[in-house]
């Protein structure tokens, strides 16, 4: 018999490849739905507060706390939504967070007093935690437990170019400065994510009862230490259990301190650099586009490199190259004028790098490491470290500020630090366990979007 030969990969193959992308066939749902809510993200982050002022009589200091208040009510929500995901699944939370949305950018729209803005923005913010937290599970079932790493890193660097295009279709609105035009983007929004929840809905195979007949999802997750040093037996429920994890709530910890990271370019770095480096606002605006950047162009290559090597590892390196990157940002402060700008570009490039290091093993882990029949409230937990650490980080970094300029660098080096403790042995597995194949290798039978795979 002649040999068989497979056939050469397609030059899109090879190019999807080439730059860790991961393989989107039959997948076109879910990518255009990550996409549109995206660009629908960019569009009313970078504009909600000048829509709140040109469309009532309100002042802006009127409208920046209805809008805060109305994000702090839904700091609780993530226990409960983790409850509904366990029982409905991702595919539908997901959806839903995006309708949910929807109806809050429809309340924008007819909101003239502050506790009307409150009250359809915590409608808002609410959808868009259920969006989050259901979306990183169900990329884990997109994936099907193959190139999960590049399916979170494209995830990523898709959030990023959305977002990039849809602030500056924002700022294209803006520059036209009538409240037409404003409310036709807020409109625009309101269609953009109820196509996205519509995409998401009709996704094939993408719950974990559909994929039963094609195996497990992805690997299980080892089994949690127990706080109290009591062995697991019978499968328990509640948030009792989650507290328990040990493993997991090392995690969480870990993951704070990239929340307090990420918060720099939105909170520290436009205040230090001109109030304290005499930096010019403009080179600011610069290194924040290089950032943006290099995350929308990098991060999938990034995955590539990143799905080869343990989790942990790349952890420890995010975690190292942040600590190294706020050093760079705390010494500027003894650099003489011409150095400082180097000085910067060093910072940012580091910073731009734990970013992109950090975020896709953050992300697997939280899902994969959390049991499959409490996977929503784990994430529950999960979640809080973002919206609790996205809560306290700019009131305590800008305070440690006005406490001297080198005190929120010597903060977010420290954590950073103390932060790789906590990493060491998170993906290490029980020997029972270690020892199976990992079912998530199993190519499943049917495809997102598309026909049955014959």
């Amino acid at each position: 018999m002649m040999p068989q030969h497979s056939p050469a990969p397609s030059a899109w193959r090879r190019i999807q490849t080439a730059w860790g992308l991961p393989d989107l066939a039959g997948k076109g749902r879910f990518v255009a739905a990550n996409l549109i809510d995206s660009l629908g993200n960019g569009l009313v982050v970078a504009f909600t507060v000048v829509f709140f002022v040109k469309t009532t009589s309100l002042s802006l200091v009127a409208v920046g706390a209805a809008l805060t208040v109305g994000q702090l009510l839904v700091l609780p929500f993530p226990l409960f939504i983790g409850r509904l995901l366990d029982k409905y699944g991702p595919r539908t939370v997901v959806a839903a967070g995006n309708w949910i949305s929807v109806a809050g950018f429809i309340g924008f729209l007819f909101s003239h007093a502050a506790w009307q803005i409150v009250l359809w923005q915590f409608v808002v913010q609410l959808g868009s935690t259920a969006f989050w937290m259901g979306n990183s599970p169900l990329t884990v079932l997109v994936a099907r437990g193959v190139e999960r790493a590049r399916w979170f890193g494209f995830v990523r660097a898709l959030r990023n170019v959305g977002v990039g295009f849809g602030g500056a279709a924002s700022a294209v609105a803006l520059s036209i400065g009538t409240v037409a035009g404003l409310r036709a983007v807020m409109v625009i929004n309101v269609v953009t994510f109820a196509v996205a929840g519509w995409l998401v809905i009709t996704l094939r195979g993408a719950d974990t009862s559909e994929a039963a007949g094609a195996g497990p999802a992805e690997p299980k997750p080892a089994e949690p230490e127990q706080a109290t040093g009591e062995t697991t037996g019978q499968p328990s429920g509640g948030y009792r259990t989650v507290l328990k994890d040990t493993r997991y709530l090392r995690l969480v910890a870990t993951n704070i301190s990239f929340v307090f990271s990420s918060t720099v370019i939105t909170v520290l770095l436009a205040v230090y650099a001109v109030d304290d480096l005499d930096v010019g606002a403009w080179i600011v605006g610069v290194f924040v586009v290089l950032n943006a950047a290099m995350v929308a162009l990098l991060q999938t290559l990034a995955s590539r490199w990143i799905e080869a090597r343990r989790p942990v590892t790349v952890l420890v390196l995010a975690l190292l190259f942040n600590a190294a990157a706020f050093v760079v940002f705390g010494t500027l402060l003894v650099l003489p004028g011409w150095a400082v700008i180097a000085g910067l570009l060093i910072a940012m490039v580091l910073y731009t790098v734990a970013e992109m290091l950090g975020s896709p093993p953050t992300s697997e882990l939280s899902v994969v490491m959390a049991p499959e029949h409490l996977r929503g409230r784990y994430l529950g937990v999960y979640q809080l470290s973002w919206s609790v650490g996205g809560a306290v980080a700019p009131a305590l970094l800008t305070a440690l500020l006005e406490g001297g300029a080198a005190l929120p660098w010597v903060f977010l080096t420290a954590i950073s630090v103390l932060a790789v403790p906590l990493v060491l042995g998170l993906d290490r597995r029980p020997a029972a366990t270690s020892e199976a194949a990992p079912a998530g290798d199993v190519a499943p039978k049917e495809q997102l979007d598309g026909d049955p795979v014959g």
